[in-house]
Parts: structure tokens; C-alpha cells; sequence
């Protein structure tokens, strides 16, 4: 990894190098805090989690062939080198910096309270046609996961597509300080993380810290139709470019048709030029994240035929509107989070499906004190779909089955206070041909769910 030798490692994360002065000028070939992954050449980083101190497996990871380690403990003695530091986070954080600086490649950093990752994964689609991407794996968007995302670079990366997430103010601002993001892209401001940021002012206050660490050659790419963004008007000397549907400025859409399950076509305009896609992942929220990866295309100098071709090669992911066709149903994996408005969405698109629809949908956290009306207002909203049965699952979601009961007495309605009960009626629930949407938040553990219904034979 390029610079990154055991002298340079110890002096940008303030620690102590403790061994051999001639192993100080090695290289380390990679970074990683779970002792499974290390391999020879290594730097071992020991993260204390709640449950388990990495520090235990220090040992044993030297003898896997690691170069060397970080260390919060004093070590003493050791056949080994180590670098020993105040705190491994803080660590990883700074080398992660220092590191990034060093391969000079464009950073797009991309946050937003829905779709970061959706976006994401267009974005890197997008630009794949004609760079070298290294994109955020999963969900690897925090303080840990952005600076592991990073030590995945290379010298024939050609770009990064960073997600960055945040539940409260200042994380931000230390997340730009390490991937200082060439180009900004936010895709809304919504109702994610009132606990903290309590208003959608707040999460602009805190998401717009992404711009704290951006060159005066940088890009700001925003949605134009959030009401928040669009006050937005100049970052630093640079006028942002703006993407929508209902708003025709910067890159905008028309023509929008719904495939049902089989995705969302539309057309495209930016400047005079215009093209027609289809978008191989349902719903009108794809719109967005196909603009978002037109403008990122335009902006690293990409033409209209490379951004179609990104865009329709693009592929869902597990837990983000995944669909799983199981021979007698269909499956709408949706389950890895969940709030009001992708909620909506997301029951908008099963609107389109074939056979009877079924929406297993279960509590959504983070939403402040506001809660128990955010559910009763999804409650209300899922009745009012053409939709056969709704399963809510959770005690904030007895809440949307109240509301949605009262909004369509006549309806499908069950509620479950818990999943366990949930997947011992389930068998009993579903039928051959059904589409079933299966969404909530991340700590709902729904994959269980998505798991049962891959398997079970139906009535």
C-alpha cells in the first residue's frame, strides 16, 4: 500500500513503533480488523467491540504472518513489531486520511437520508463503463466502514464512490475530513434520525457537513425536487448541479413508465441532449438514483450512450428491493432498513405485481419522538394501495395495523407483536403465486423472514 510503511503508519496516528528498526520502512500489503482476514504482510488493527476485545486474537493473527499491529494494550517484549496508539478508531481514521492522499484518485462521496446506498450502486454502475471503481461494500459508510472501504484502494483504481451515514451531528464533517470527496452528491433530506438530529433543518445541518472539506474545483450534485436541498445555492463558490423530476434544471426526467416489477423506464435530458433508459429495479425512487448517476457520468466527462449502458447494467442488491422468484411466489427482499418514505415507496411498487400482493412490513427505527405517528401514517397509506393483505409485524407497527384497519375496515389486516409468531403463522398466510413485499428496519432481522419464505411449500 503506497507510502503506507510501519515509520509513516506510526507518525500519522501519533503512536510508538515498538521492534526491529529495519521492518520500519516495509510496506504493509493491506488493513483489517477482523483477525479472520489477516494475511501475510498485514497490519492488524484490534477494535474493542461491545462483546469482544480484538486485542485477545493479537497473538495469534502475528502468527498468521502479519506484519504488524496496533495496539491500545501495552505489549511489552514481543518477537513481533507493534505500534502502540491511544485509540485503534482514531487510528484507522488518520492512516485511512493519510492514505488517500497518497493515490490522488477522484473521490465521490454520496449521503442523503434514503437511497445513499441504491445511488450508490447506480453511481459506480454508472462510471464502471469507463473507469476503474472501487465502491462501499454493503454498508461499510461509517467511521469504521468508510476508512476499511478506503485501504481497499489500489493504484489502478481510477475513482472511489464512497457512502457516507451518519445518526448525529459532527460525523459528518469527520467523514469528509478523511475521503474529502471531490464530488458531493446528496439524495434527499428526510426523516432518518430524528432521535438526534430532530428536524429534517437538523439532518440538512448535518448531512451538508459532507461540503466542509471540498476543493474549490469540487462538484455538489443535489436533488432538485427536496425542498431542503434546493436552497442550496452555492457551496464555496460552486453552483451545484441539480437532478429531478418535477424540477427541469441540471439533469431532469420525463416520461416515466412504470414496467412493474421488472423496473421503470423514463427519459433523461441534460443540456440539449436526451436519452431513453430503462432502469432494471422497480420503483420511481430508481428515477432519482439513474439522475444522480447521469450527472456523476457528465461530470467525470462520460457521453449519453456509456450512462445508458451503466444504467441498465445495473443489479440489486440483497435487502434493497432484491427480487427473488422462488417458482410458486415472488419476493420483494426489501428488509435491510426502513423509514416513512421508502416505506411508501416501496408499497407503491408492489401496487404493479402479479397475483395477490401481500406486505409483511415491521417496525422502523430512529425516528424520535414522532414515532408512533410515523407508523400510523405508513399504516394509513399501505391501506389506501391496491395491496390484498398487509402483515404488520412489531409493537410500533400494532400502531400502522390500528390505523390502517381504521382506514380500510374491510381489508386483510393481521398484526404480530413479534417475529416469532410471525413465522409460525406464515405457512398458513401465503399462497402459490403470491408477490409478498418483506420490509423493515435493520434490527427487525427480517432475512429470517425472506428465509422462511423461500422454503416452505404453500397451500
Amino acid at each position: 500500500m503506497k507510502n503506507l510503511t510501519l515509520e509513516n503508519i506510526a507518525k500519522v496516528c501519533g503512536g510508538v513503533y515498538v521492534g526491529s528498526p529495519e521492518k520500519k520502512e516495509q510496506e504493509v500489503q493491506g488493513i483489517v480488523t477482523d483477525s479472520r482476514k489477516v494475511e501475510e504482510g498485514f497490519l492488524f488493527v484490534p477494535i474493542k467491540g461491545a462483546r469482544v476485545d480484538a486485542h485477545d486474537f493479537i497473538d495469534g493473527v502475528m502468527e498468521k504472518g502479519a506484519l504488524c499491529t496496533l495496539t491500545e494494550r501495552g505489549l511489552g517484549e514481543k518477537s513481533f513489531p507493534y505500534i502502540k496508539v491511544n485509540s485503534s478508531l482514531q487510528a484507522v481514521k488518520d492512516i485511512a486520511e493519510f492514505y488517500l492522499k497518497q493515490l490522488s484518485i477522484p473521490v465521490v462521496g454520496i449521503t442523503g437520508s434514503v437511497g445513499k446506498t441504491s445511488t450508490k450502486e447506480m453511481i459506480a454502475a454508472v462510471l464502471e463503463e469507463k473507469y476503474n471503481v472501487l465502491k462501499t461494500k454493503g454498508n461499510f459508510n461509517n467511521e469504521l466502514g468508510v476508512p476499511l472501504t478506503v485501504f481497499g484502494l489500489r493504484p489502478d483504481h481510477e475513482i472511489a464512490v464512497l457512502e457516507m451515514g451518519i445518526s448525529d451531528f459532527g460525523e459528518m464533517h469527520r467523514l469528509a475530513k478523511i475521503a474529502r470527496p471531490d464530488t458531493c452528491v446528496i439524495t434527499n433530506i428526510g426523516l432518518c434520525h430524528l432521535e438526534f438530529l430532530k428536524s429534517r433543518d437538523g439532518i440538512l445541518k448535518a448531512k451538508t457537513e459532507i461540503f466542509d472539506f471540498l476543493e474549490s474545483d469540487g462538484h455538489v450534485i443535489l436533488n432538485g425536487d427536496d425542498d431542503k436541498l434546493i436552497t442550496v445555492r452555492d457551496v464555496k463558490g460552486i453552483k451545484p448541479l441539480f437532478f429531478g423530476v418535477d424540477n427541469h434544471q441540471g439533469v431532469w426526467a420525463d416520461e416515466i413508465e412504470s414496467k412493474g416489477l421488472k423496473g421503470i423506464s423514463c427519459r433523461i435530458h441534460a443540456g440539449e441532449e436526451s436519452f431513453k433508459v430503462v432502469i432494471p429495479i422497480p420503483g420511481r425512487h430508481m428515477v432519482y438514483n439513474a439522475l444522480a448517476g447521469t450527472a456523476v457520468g457528465l461530470t467525470y466527462g462520460m457521453n449519453m450512450e456509456e450512462i445508458k449502458k451503466g444504467i441498465e447494467s445495473l443489479q440489486s442488491l440483497s435487502g434493497r428491493f432484491h427480487i427473488i422468484e422462488t417458482g410458486n411466489r415472488t419476493i420483494v427482499d426489501d428488509c435491510y432498513n426502513a423509514n416513512p418514505v421508502s416505506m411508501k415507496a416501496s408499497l407503491d411498487v408492489l401496487q404493479d405485481a402479479l397475483g395477490r400482493r401481500v406486505a409483511i412490513l415491521g417496525d422502523m427505527g430512529e425516528l424520535g419522538k414522532e414515532e408512533v405517528e410515523m407508523h400510523r401514517e405508513v399504516g394509513v397509506y399501505a391501506a389506501a394501495r391496491d395491496i390484498d393483505k398487509i402483515i404488520c409485524v412489531g409493537e410500533l407497527a400494532g400502531d400502522m395495523a390500528e390505523a390502517a384497519r381504521l382506514a380500510a375496515p374491510t381489508k386483510d389486516i393481521v398484526h404480530f407483536a413479534e417475529k416469532e409468531s410471525l413465522l409460525e403463522a406464515l405457512p398458513e398466510m401465503i399462497r402459490d403465486g403470491d408477490t409478498i413485499l418483506v420490509k423493515a428496519s435493520h434490527f427487525m432481522e427480517f432475512e429470517k423472514v425472506v428465509e422462511m419464505l423461500k422454503d416452505f411449500p404453500c397451500n
